[in-house]
């Protein structure tokens, strides 16, 4: 009588593990992939986080944009002309109402945003006026929803500029990150 076996024979070394190609990873493995990436990205992460946080440029920029925005749509919800108020020579910015008092426009004056010590404002132009260098102006948002068509440039103590262009009709700001005129525009305001 025969006897047949089915299945693998053992070596006379003992058990050995056979390669069956099942491409998995030993849990060290995993665990020090994971510790590499962890490194990395403790590493990385803060000087990325710093880098976006700090650019008081592009902060400024989405400052102005907001203030812009908020400022056309106060305008048309309260039925009010009102005025976006930026002086060159101290750095700031502030909204009043088409009537608003005088003490109450100082009271305004001293709670207006300064820009931060890197950020200026460059200049502002207007396309009936000219160019605004010095002082205080004002750029009139109406009721209706337009606003007076001009550009505002904002400069950084590295040198780059953004510009933002005030739309009479759409009521929407562009911004674009250099300095443009209205020449450049090709008569689009």
């Amino acid at each position: 009588m025969r006897i047949f076996i089915t299945g693998k024979r053992s070596s006379s070394r003992g058990m050995q593990r056979e390669n069956t190609g099942s491409g998995g990873f030993t849990l060290i493995e995993l665990t020090m992939v994971i510790l590499l990436l962890g490194m990395f990205l403790s590493l990385t992460i803060p000087r990325l986080g710093e880098s976006v946080l700090k650019d008081s440029l592009k902060n400024s920029s989405r400052k102005m944009i907001g203030y812009i925005t908020e400022l056309r749509n106060m305008a048309i919800r309260d039925n009010i002309d009102y005025f976006l108020c930026l002086d060159i020579d101290s750095n700031k910015l502030w909204i009043e109402a088409a009537a608003t008092e005088v003490e109450e426009r100082e009271e305004i004056q001293e709670r207006a945003y300064t820009f931060p010590e890197e950020v200026r404002i460059i200049d502002i132009l207007f396309r009936d006026e000219g160019e605004k260098t010095s002082g205080i102006t004002s750029i009139r948002f109406t009721r209706e929803g337009y606003i007076r068509p001009s550009i505002i440039h904002l400069g950084s103590k590295d040198g780059r500029k953004f510009t933002f262009v005030l739309r009479p009709f759409l009521g929407k700001v562009e911004l674009m990150e250099d300095y443009v005129d209205f020449e450049d525009l090709n008569g689009e305001i």
